[in-house]
C-alpha cells in the first residue's frame, strides 16, 4: 500500500495516498461535532460542541486530533485495523520538539503504523516546484511562515514565524463592514464567504488610499436575505498584510519581513533564495497579492530584488494551497522506499524521541 501524506492546518485537513501528480484525495475542515451532556438542561440532554484540535497550526487538543484522523484513515483513505501502513505529516515551522514526539506517539502506539515521518512545510512546498532552496511565505488560517530553505534545511535562525493569518483578516472584515452596515447582524462564516469573493489589493499603498474616494460600492444579498454595500472594505484585507498597523500591530509588512530573514542568511546564498521566492496558503490567491507583492519586492531595498517562482502548466491547480501536501508525496515517494523513515522497530528501542534524529 502506498503511504497516505497527512497536512493537517488550523483550517483545513488535507489527506490521501502519496500521488504527486494528484491533489490531496481529501480536504475537510479541521473541526469535530463532540455531544456533550449540558448539567443544565438535565435529564442526560446533550448538545453539540464544535472543537478545533489544530490552532495557529500546532496540536492543541490530542484527543480531537486522534478521533479527526480515525475518521480520516479508517473512514475515509481505507485502512483496515490491524493493516496500517506508512503516513507522513507536514508541520509548520518552529514546531514544537514534544509536539512532535507526541504525534509520533499517537501514530505507533494508537494507530499502530508500519512507518512515519514527518517534514517541515517550507521544505515541502519547494518539493513541489522542483527546489530543494528557495524562500517560502506561507500566509495559513492562523499564522505566517516566512522560512529560507538551503538545499533542503530550513534555516531556523534566520525564519519568523507570526501568529496572525486568515482568520485575523476575517475579523478584521468583519468589523470594517460592521463600520459600513451597523443595523446589519452577519454571521462569521457568511463574512468568510464574502472575503473569499471579494478581498482583493490595491496595487500599492499610494492607490489603497485613494480608493475611498473612487471606489463604487457594491450591494450584496446575504443568506438571510440582508442587504449590505460592500467598498473600500475589500481593499483593507488585502492591505493589512502590507501594513500591519491595519491589524494593530507595530511591525513590517510581508515583503519586509522576507528581505529582512534571507539577509540573515550567508550572504553567497541570497540570491537563490530571493530568486527562488514562493506564495503559499489559499490567502495568496487573493485577486492582486501575487501583482502587489512582486511590485514592492522591485521597490525593496535589497540588492537583489526577490521574484516569485512560477509553477509549470502540468502542475496541479491550487498549488498554492496545497503545496506542503504535494512535496510530501513526492518526499514520501523516497523515504519510505529507501527505508530513511521511523520504523516500528526504531520506536519500540528508542522511543519518540527517534522523530528528532529520522526526520528533519
Amino acid at each position: 500500500m502506498e503511504a497516505v501524506v497527512v497536512d493537517a492546518g488550523s483550517k483545513l485537513l488535507k489527506a490521501g495516498v502519496a500521488l504527486p501528480d494528484q491533489g490531496p484525495a481529501l480536504v475537510m475542515p479541521s473541526k469535530m461535532k463532540l455531544e456533550v451532556e449540558d448539567g443544565q438542561l438535565g435529564d442526560g440532554a446533550v448538545v453539540e460542541e464544535v472543537v478545533q484540535p489544530v490552532v495557529r497550526g500546532f496540536v492543541k487538543d490530542w484527543d480531537a486530533m486522534e478521533d479527526m484522523l480515525s475518521y480520516v484513515l479508517y473512514s475515509n483513505i481505507g485502512w483496515e485495523m490491524g493493516e496500517e501502513g506508512q503516513i507522513l505529516f507536514t508541520e509548520p515551522l518552529f514546531t514544537p520538539k514534544a509536539l512532535r514526539e507526541q504525534l509520533a506517539q499517537l501514530m505507533f502506539e494508537k494507530f499502530n503504523v508500519s512507518g512515519f515521518y514527518d517534514s517541515e512545510q517550507a521544505v515541502l512546498s519547494l518539493y513541489a516546484i522542483g527546489r530543494i532552496s528557495g524562500c517560502t511565505v506561507d500566509i495559513g488560517h492562523g499564522k505566517i511562515d516566512i522560512a529560507p530553505v538551503c538545499e533542503g534545511a530550513v534555516q531556523h535562525i534566520a525564519s519568523k514565524r507570526f501568529d496572525i493569518g486568515g482568520t485575523d483578516l476575517t475579523n478584521l472584515f468583519a468589523q470594517e463592514l460592521k463600520k459600513s452596515n451597523p443595523s446589519v447582524n452577519i454571521d462569521i462564516s457568511d463574512v468568510e464567504r464574502l472575503k473569499e469573493q471579494y478581498a482583493c489589493c490595491a496595487e500599492d499603498q499610494l492607490a489603497f488610499e485613494a480608493i475611498g474616494n473612487s471606489c463604487r460600492p457594491e450591494r450584496h444579498t446575504l443568506p438571510d436575505g440582508q442587504v449590505i454595500t460592500i467598498g473600500k472594505e475589500q481593499y483593507v484585507v488585502g492591505e493589512a498584510l502590507f501594513q500591519p498597523h491595519i491589524l494593530g500591530l507595530e511591525d513590517y509588512g510581508v515583503v519586509h519581513q522576507l528581505v529582512t530573514s534571507v539577509s540573515n542568511v550567508a550572504p553567497e546564498y541570497h540570491r537563490q533564495l530571493l530568486k527562488n521566492t514562493m506564495l503559499c496558503g489559499a490567502t495568496v490567491s487573493m485577486t492582486g497579492f501575487e501583482d502587489r507583492f512582486q511590485r514592492e519586492a522591485n521597490l525593496s531595498v535589497s540588492a537583489i530584488c526577490p521574484s516569485l517562482v512560477k509553477p509549470q502548466e502540468y502542475m496541479p491547480e491550487n498549488l498554492s494551497r496545497y503545496s506542503a501536501w504535494l512535496g510530501g508525496a513526492i518526499l514520501a515517494k523516497v523515504v519510505f522506499p529507501q527505508n530513511q523513515h521511523v520504523t516500528k522497530g526504531d520506536y519500540d528501542e528508542t522511543g519518540p524521541s527517534i522523530v528528532h534524529k529520522k526526520c528533519f
